[in-house]
């Protein structure tokens, strides 16, 4: 064997990578597009510097993480910039069709990929379940059509509407690639908005953005909660800012961690330990100040406020009960914890608690004429309400009767809207099932209804 053939076999060592960037660079392995749609999307982000600086800043929190799981997965590392499309990379953002967090799924997908949404969290914005679900469904569509872009394009409008494109198109004799397939807007410019991305960060002084340092090195680290504690007091025991906790524990949403249902928090690398060691020498009281009742009967929130010993408006904004709406029984509300209670929130309410709530129905003041022969009695029963209560509309006995022609007081529900009530205990118009969308806000386009 000749030194030239020798030579060109030996493999030198790689450097390691100068920061994440550079790591996300170097595992790129979808091929790219080339388009006046990604030229479009490029000249949108460039004339919009401050914009990209802002969302590339806040992604520090969360990208080491995401390019470690790609990595362990042998998938794309691109994939790591989708949260940029889908949210900017902000796990709050809910989509104006009801899909939550930075990777931005609908209620019915998380829970198919097993995120679970009640009245005291919803793992669709929590930043370690929703990128395993994220990460899992494109694996999935991955599988289903053998080319990234399909599955991405799937992942935005739908694997049923994906194939069905497909289908139409081969039929028709056609070509069946991302670019070749008839689809709406929003779902047309996704990929040519993650190639933009993609593009920026690989040469981003050619498109004169800045992009933030991040090391790589992992942002944040797993904490065990044992026992029920208040969001404030965790972050203070952290000696972490209250929004900072918040952006790195973005699927709890109410003011107390349970422990049952919220077994570990996520903390910066280096307050872990401070985390550990305050909370071993906490002697501040208690640790919980809210725990959880479940209400008996259906009832109004005023009613129930009054029954825990808490302000309608205070019971109204920790339960984020909307106005013009009942309790409905079996619901889970967060109440004032007693200084002597000492036990934590059972499991199966801390993971599994729902609140459900109904339209409050109106009674209005109705006059209709009684026919012949009318009793209180067969009033009642025309209009299905209770006999006593037209009987003391009317201030008359419950055994009388009403001449014919005779006007009666009768007080009816007005019509209520009709709805369905979320995990939060929202009360939402009932819709046509959509797979997903994304946020508007990091599209640069018009979000297409669907």
């Amino acid at each position: 064997m000749d030194l030239q053939t020798t030579t060109s076999r030996v493999v030198m060592p790689l450097a390691p990578p100068i920061d994440l960037w550079d790591r996300i660079r170097r595992g790129y392995a979808m091929p790219d597009l080339e388009s006046d749609l990604v030229r479009d999307r490029e000249q949108w982000y460039t004339t919009r510097p401050d914009y990209i600086f802002r969302m590339t800043e806040r992604s520090k929190k969360y990208l080491f993480h995401i390019v470690e799981e790609l990595e362990l997965r042998n998938m794309p590392t691109e994939l790591a910039l989708l949260p940029f499309i889908e949210s900017a990379f902000n796990p709050q953002a809910v989509s104006g069709a009801k899909a939550a967090g930075m990777w931005q799924f609908m209620p019915a997908t998380g829970k198919y990929f097993e995120l679970k949404q009640n009245a005291f969290r919803d793992d669709r914005r929590d930043v370690l379940a929703s990128t395993r679900a994220a990460l899992d469904y494109l694996q999935k569509l991955y599988g289903m059509f053998g080319d990234w872009h399909l599955a991405l394009a799937a992942y935005n409008w739908g694997e049923g509407s994906v194939g069905r494109a497909i289908a139409k198109n081969q039929r028709a004799g056609q070509a069946t690639g991302y670019m070749d397939l008839n689809m709406p807007m929003e779902t047309r410019f996704y990929v040519p908005k993650l190639q933009a991305v993609k593009n920026i960060v690989s040469r981003p002084d050619a498109f004169s953005s800045k992009l933030p340092l991040i090391e790589n090195h992992p942002y944040f680290q797993t904490v065990t909660i044992h026992r029920d504690i208040d969001v404030a007091l965790a972050a203070r025991l952290a000696e972490v800012p209250l929004e900072d906790f918040k952006a790195l524990n973005p699927s709890i949403n109410r003011p107390v961690i349970m422990a049952a249902g919220t077994p570990q928090v996520l903390l910066p690398w280096d307050n872990a330990e401070v985390f550990q060691s305050n909370l071993e020498s906490y002697g501040g009281g208690r640790l919980a100040s809210w725990t959880v009742w479940v209400a008996p009967t259906t009832m109004r929130p005023a009613d129930a406020a009054k029954r825990v010993g808490m302000s309608e408006a205070d019971f109204r904004s920790v339960n984020a009960i909307p106005p013009r709406v009942v309790i409905k029984a079996g619901s889970s509300l967060l109440v004032p914890r007693s200084n002597t209670m000492n036990q934590d929130v059972a499991v199966k309410v801390a993971d599994n608690g729902q609140l459900s709530l109904a339209p409050e129905v109106v009674l209005k003041r109705t006059l209709v004429r009684a026919g012949k022969g009318e009793t209180v009695a067969s009033i009642a029963r025309k209009y299905k309400v209770n006999a006593d209560q037209v009987a003391q509309w009317n201030k008359v006995g419950t055994s009388a009767s009403f001449k014919s022609g005779q006007q009666v007081v009768v007080f009816l529900a007005s019509a209520p809207q009709t709805g369905k009530t979320t995990g939060t205990g929202k009360v939402t118009a009932q819709r046509p099932a959509a797979h997903r969308t994304t946020a508007a806000k990091a599209s640069g386009t018009r979000v297409a209804k669907r």
